[in-house]
């Protein structure tokens, strides 16, 4: 959700998501919360972080804590950390709620890159 709001938000520079445990797809809900709001994501699939990808990035934002213990220390300068709440097992409403969290974040996050 995160990289494809910032992606539809931000006019200068995109977002590459990848997780340390990728599901094998999108869940349905996710693209089902995210074609409300004019975004479809039905066609990506999750990827694994890699450390090229780490090398690359202007910004790693970790959706929830505890997983910088995947990040090596170098790249800690990076990293900004949200604790986003898993979606697995949460209602489509408690989804949506989210992914409108997730949407805030990511307005801020553009907004003090355009600064």
């Amino acid at each position: 959700m995160a990289e494809a709001f910032f992606n539809f938000l931000s006019k200068r520079v995109r977002a590459i998501s990848a997780g340390t445990d990728p599901d094998e797809k999108i869940h349905p809900w996710t693209i089902q919360v995210m074609k409300e709001v004019g975004i479809d994501v039905g066609r990506r699939k999750p990827r694994p972080l890699s450390h090229g990808l780490l090398k690359k990035a202007d910004k790693i934002i970790i959706m929830e804590s505890g997983l910088s213990k995947n990040i090596p220390p170098k790249y800690f300068p990076k990293l900004e950390e949200w604790r986003i709440e898993k979606l697995l097992g949460k209602s489509i409403g408690q989804i949506r709620k989210i992914r409108d969290k997730i949407k805030k974040k990511v307005e801020r996050l553009i907004k003090k890159q355009n600064r």
